[in-house]
């Protein structure tokens, strides 16, 4: 029999990856914007953004094999790979949206 958290555990982590999925569609369009001149953007942006891809896949990378290699099930080490880039998407909206 399984428990509460074990049950649990998919919803929680289909609902990381529905607030990422909204949130990169939101700086997505806001870079777009940025881009196109329509919202006042730093020049070093579009560096930024893809700086900001290979260092999120470097961590994403080490936090998912350390889960992992603790023995840790298979949705948590999704949900520590994912981590690193819900971390960014969430502070790029903030960031860009000011």
């Amino acid at each position: 029999m399984m428990n509460l958290s074990a049950m649990q555990a998919p919803v929680l982590l289909w609902q990381q990856m529905a607030r990422m999925a909204w949130e990169s569609q939101m700086v997505i369009a806001l870079r777009t914007a940025g881009m196109l001149g329509i919202l006042r953007q730093d020049a070093s942006e579009p560096q930024r953004m893809v700086v900001e891809k290979a260092n999120a896949a470097t961590e994403a990378l080490h936090a998912a094999l350390n889960a992992a290699g603790r023995g840790a099930r298979a949705d948590r080490v999704m949900a520590a790979a994912l981590r690193p880039y819900r971390r960014r998407t969430r502070a790029n909206v903030r960031r860009l949206s000011k």
